[in-house]
């Protein structure tokens, strides 16, 4: 099966002829002034501020909270977990806590 020869030199003219004609449409045609667009509005939402309080936790190894205790109480929460620890056999911890304020 044999192909059709093609003649890169027509082909070649051809195109730049067209590239001519296109480039004088350009030229002749009045440039019209772009149109400004108007800003969009952000649509994003305003971060609703958020209040959180600290509180010292008490909890066991698969991460379940057995007590709550206010931050100023650290001490009674560090002996309530070695009680526990103790007491249960399993290890207890304090951790930090934060809880949001609902007003």
């Amino acid at each position: 099966m044999a192909r059709k020869v093609l003649n890169r030199k027509e082909l070649r003219q051809e195109g730049e002829t067209a590239e001519r004609l296109e480039a004088e449409k350009k030229k002749a045609a009045p440039k019209a002034a772009p149109k400004a667009k108007p800003k969009r509005k952000s649509r994003a939402k305003a971060a609703k501020e958020v209040r959180l309080k600290a509180f010292w936790g008490v909890f066991n190894q698969s991460l379940r909270r057995v007590a709550v205790f206010e931050h100023s109480e650290r001490k009674q929460a560090d002996k309530k977990a070695k009680e526990l620890s103790e007491s249960q056999k399993t290890p207890h911890f304090v951790q930090l806590v934060k809880e949001v304020i609902e007003e």
